[in-house]
């Protein structure tokens, strides 16, 4: 059968995104076939459109990350699911079409309190601030922690889970609009980094103490700025890097400012066992469904639309989540 889907037939920019035909077969053992109803929008995936990150198959690729549907049919062996579940998965990648195949085991059950839209817009960004507070710096009361970019999709939910688990919570945006938005949403002081060292005042909210953890996505631009925030001691968590790859640097610098931590995570280690996602994708889904945690998608567009949306996500004209409508 035929369907809708986004391709990329090379690398670039925005422009590459083409909306065109695909075929769909049945699927085989272990598969669901699943009809999307929202997709979720990621930096990840400009990365993967630029050659950023090198593509995890042979182009023409179809773009995305996440999304949220119903099971259509699904093949042999598979017992967990059956046709009119509704499901979410923010693995493999694909997810901007229409309808696709998908490995089942990726798949999780959301919750009558969740709607597709907001299953789709928070499941990668979600998951990675589960990892990121429950998992690789575990937060826990009387931290202070620093998120770059906290107006975004991840730093909105983040700001909201980090104080849940009673940490002092300080972030960093680029605009009025967004520190307002992000205070909003946990933080306890949100900082301009465009009309203030994000560095120095860190130093001055923590009384020179500096943080016990920096949650950085942004990269380049942020991470000397980041490991000068640190306590004695301290954690730099290094998940992504939207204004680009850091340079290499001389690893002597983690000793000379206090004997740092530095790692590099991504979302998709932590939720290769069956287990871990269920449990992860359980634990978000029950604080959205009890008012702990409120999701904003800030845009919408039309699957056909994805360039114009990637042109805004670049453009950091974007707010919260944003989803892709079929």
């Amino acid at each position: 059968m035929m369907v809708k889907a986004v391709r990329i037939h090379q690398l670039g920019g925005p422009e590459v995104l083409t909306y065109e035909d695909i075929s769909i077969a049945a699927p085989g053992p272990g598969e669901a076939h699943i009809r999307n109803e929202a997709i979720g929008l990621n930096f990840l995936d400009v990365y993967y459109r630029t050659g950023l990150y090198p593509s995890p198959s042979a182009l023409p690729l179809i773009p995305g990350h996440e999304g949220a549907g119903v099971v259509l049919a699904v093949g042999p062996d598979v017992k967990d699911l059956k046709a009119g579940d509704r499901v979410a998965y923010t693995n493999p990648i694909g997810a901007y079409a229409e309808e696709r195949l998908i490995p089942a085991d990726r798949l999780v059950q959301v919750p009558d309190a969740v709607s597709s839209r907001l299953a789709a817009s928070m499941m990668l960004k979600g998951l990675t601030a589960q990892y990121l507070l429950r998992q690789t710096f575990p937060v826990s009361k009387g931290d202070t922690i620093l998120f770059h970019a906290a107006a975004g999709g991840v730093g909105l939910i983040a700001g909201q889970w980090a104080k849940h688990l009673g940490a002092t919570v300080i972030g960093t945006a680029g605009s009025d609009e967004k520190v307002k938005l992000a205070l909003d949403h946990g933080y306890d002081h949100v900082i301009n980094y465009k009309t203030e060292n994000f560095a120095e005042r860190v130093r001055e909210l923590t009384g020179g103490k500096g943080v016990d953890v920096v949650y950085d996505s942004v990269g380049k631009d942020t991470f000397d700025g980041s490991l000068d925030c640190l306590r004695p001691r301290g954690m730099l968590v290094c998940f992504g890097q939207s204004s680009g790859p850091v340079p290499p640097f001389d690893l002597g610098i983690l000793s000379r400012k206090g004997s740092l931590y530095l790692t590099r995570p991504t979302l998709f280690v932590y939720v290769a066992a069956r287990d871990a996602l269920v449990d992860g994708a359980k634990e978000l889904f029950d604080l959205v469904s009890k008012g702990i945690i409120r999701i904003e998608i800030g845009q919408t567009y039309a699957l056909k639309d994805v360039a114009d949306a990637h042109r805004d996500l670049e453009a950091r004209r974007t707010t919260g989540t944003t989803v892709l409508i079929p």
